[in-house]
């Protein structure tokens, strides 16, 4: 399950996405993927608390992928 939310984030990488998890659902662009967590540029429009930082100080949302329920390019 987890190689499979991993695959399907890596095949969406750098797109507009709408991500639903077991905690809320999610827009933005994925900005990176690893083996444990999608990492996700949220949209202006969406104010969202952020868990993680990239190095260029954009604020970037991180969510695992064992609570990835489905993702859907926008």
């Amino acid at each position: 399950m987890i190689e499979d939310a991993y695959h399907n984030c890596m095949r969406c990488m750098n797109c507009k996405v709408r991500i639903l998890t077991t905690e809320g659902q999610y827009e933005g662009t994925i900005v990176r993927v690893d083996n444990c967590y999608v990492y996700l540029k949220p949209d202006s429009k969406n104010r969202v608390h952020t868990s993680a930082f990239y190095p260029y100080g954009a604020e970037i949302l991180t969510l695992s992928l064992f609570t990835l329920l489905a993702i859907a390019l926008i």
